[in-house]
């Protein structure tokens, strides 16, 4: 185990060059009893301020619309039905987003507001279209404040959580950090609510099963997440080559410290090779539309040898989807493998399944491809997000 020099020293060579960072806040950290709490919006904000002071590119994914919409409205809870949670959320992100305002105000800075679903990371051209309005906003030194569009998400076009969302944001625009500020410390070995005496775990340098079993299922009255979503979050961002921070955002000073390269929180290193910004996209931001199951010689090929999935390793499908389409890879025994864009649609894929390439052609009067999914257009996996 190292020591806090150690820990210093590592962050510090790590944080060299850093130079844009997505900083996601939980409701934890923005509310009190449901309430928005306006003390702990503008403490954060002037950390943000602070860090846009000394250059940093800085966007934000900010929960708490729920929350902020329940408190102002005197629920004292939080609703239960899709249309209630929805109204809420578009009652509480007005006062959200004036109470940043006024607090970047105070520091003569401009914010603006990005309210996503993911359908808008899922689509190619939206995707590249929310791309260059966040960097150009970061390029004009304003500080983007994004939500996921809670008053018209449902389940298919849901990011899950705005952990996940943050990890997405900072792949998009090739973050140099994710810092997800919580009401915890970092990863724990267990449960410290349960046992007093739980480690808190320094450096992962790798997301592995172990580490999610380190996880709590918990999420709390007003968020979505828990600790297993932000590790999920963490697993993302790390592919894509960005280190991330799991750290208390009540704490105060919390992103300065961190920015010293203070051994705050967890910190998760960055995966080696990393993925390559499509196969990003298609492993984590992509729904899979169905599934193809391969046999045993075909999955030997694709996860020792690289290889493309062709018609002769195809054993079944499940589900209906078109040309184009993202579907899950699985192996004989429902086993995810990965994931990839297919070159035919399911009903052309029953039909020459099992086939060899040379037989396409005959089978369905045409021939796209050789192959049912290019090897360009797949991420092979057992764990894809």
């Amino acid at each position: 185990m190292k020591n806090q020099s150690e820990l210093i020293d590592q962050r510090k060579a790590l944080f060299k060059g850093i130079k844009k960072i997505v900083i996601k806040i939980g409701s934890a950290v923005l509310t009190d009893n449901g309430v928005l709490h306006r003390p702990a919006i503008a403490r954060l904000v002037d950390e943000v301020a602070f860090l846009k002071k000394k250059g940093y590119q800085t966007a934000m994914v900010s929960s708490g619309a729920i929350a902020s919409g329940v408190g102002k409205m005197g629920l004292g809870r939080k609703p239960d039905t899709i249309p209630r949670k929805q109204a809420v959320a578009a009652i509480g992100q007005g006062s959200l987003m004036h109470a940043y305002e006024e607090a970047f105000d105070r520091h003569q800075m401009l914010v603006a507001q990005i309210l996503l679903t993911r359908e808008d990371l899922t689509n190619r051209q939206r995707y590249l279209n929310a791309n260059n309005t966040l960097i150009t906003l970061l390029e004009w030194g304003i500080i983007p404040i994004i939500n996921e569009n809670d008053t018209v998400a449902v389940d298919e076009i849901k990011f899950g959580d705005n952990d996940n969302l943050s990890a997405l944001i900072a792949h998009l625009i090739d973050s140099d950090l994710l810092i997800i500020l919580t009401d915890t410390e970092g990863l724990y070995e267990r449960d410290p609510r349960e046992d007093s005496k739980a480690r808190l775990i320094s450096v992962v340098e790798h997301i592995d099963g172990q580490v999610v079993e380190y996880t709590s299922k918990y999420s709390g009255e007003w968020g979505l997440g828990g600790m297993r979503s932000k590790i999920m979050a963490a697993r993302k961002a790390t592919a894509s080559g960005i280190p991330v921070i799991i750290a208390n955002g009540r704490k105060e000073a919390v992103l300065k410290e961190i920015i010293k390269g203070k051994p705050l929180g967890t910190l998760f290193l960055p995966e080696k090779p990393t993925l390559r910004r499509k196969k990003h996209w298609i492993a984590f931001t992509l729904k899979p539309k169905g599934e193809l199951v391969v046999d045993e010689g075909a999955q030997k090929a694709l996860m020792e040898k690289g290889k493309s999935l062709l018609p002769s390793g195809v054993v079944d499908v499940h589900g209906r989807f078109g040309v184009g389409a993202c579907v899950r890879l699985v192996d004989q025994k429902a086993e995810g493998i990965g994931k990839g864009l297919v070159n035919y649609s399911s009903s052309d894929i029953i039909k020459i399944r099992g086939l060899k390439t040379s037989e396409i052609e005959k089978r369905l009067g045409f021939k796209h491809t050789d192959e049912v999914i290019h090897r360009d257009n797949m991420v092979i996996t057992k764990t894809e997000g």
